[in-house]
């Protein structure tokens, strides 16, 4: 796994090679970060990553929120309870010396706590495939103020996923297992 574009292009983050079923770490490939981020940046969204506040919920090896922050946002929070992907991402952060501009929160992304900061113009949400955590997830983020009024929302997951209350469907794309649906808080 690498950084594809950016500040730290090419730059290779901490890996956990196919994933750990286990711990339910599947990193979203090169491939899938390219086109999402292509699609992010290609003038279907009024550029969501310039100086964005990221929130990474389900943050895995944290490469999402990375990506962002290589081009161009502001501050990414990553949010993971497992062990193994707090420590890639501590690995990670510290590999790109970016710990001044991100936080790593170490909680269920359904039990967040209440936000002091600046809130998420930017969300990447990649639960574990067909376990139904999507949903109570950004609901928390939302009820604990951690998400921005109008933030885009990119949701990974095994299916196509439909709009939770107060946010409306932009788009969904699909990238052989994988969906990433787009979402905007109304």
């Amino acid at each position: 796994m690498r950084i594809i574009a950016g500040s730290w292009r090419g730059r290779n983050l901490a890996t956990v090679g196919k994933g750990d079923p286990g711990t339910h770490l599947r990193p979203t490939t090169d491939r899938i970060r390219e086109s999402l981020f292509s699609t992010l940046s290609g003038g279907h969204f009024d550029d969501p990553i310039t100086d964005a506040q990221v929130l990474d919920l389900f943050a895995g090896t944290g490469a999402l929120g990375l990506e962002a922050l290589s081009r161009g946002a502001d501050h990414a929070t990553f949010v993971d309870d497992g062990r193994k992907a707090q420590s890639l991402i501590r690995q990670n952060i510290a590999s790109l010396a970016c710990a001044d501009r991100s936080r790593l929160i170490t909680r269920d992304a359904r039990r967040l706590p209440a936000n002091t900061g600046a809130a998420a113009t930017l969300v990447f949400l990649d639960p574990p495939y067909g376990k139904a955590l999507g949903a109570p997830a950004l609901a928390a983020a939302l009820a604990a103020g951690w998400i921005a009024d109008k933030a885009l929302v990119v949701w990974e997951d095994n299916a196509p996923q439909p709009p939770p209350p107060g946010f409306t469907r932009l788009d969904s794309r699909r990238y052989g297992d994988t969906h990433v649906t787009f979402l905007r808080l109304t």
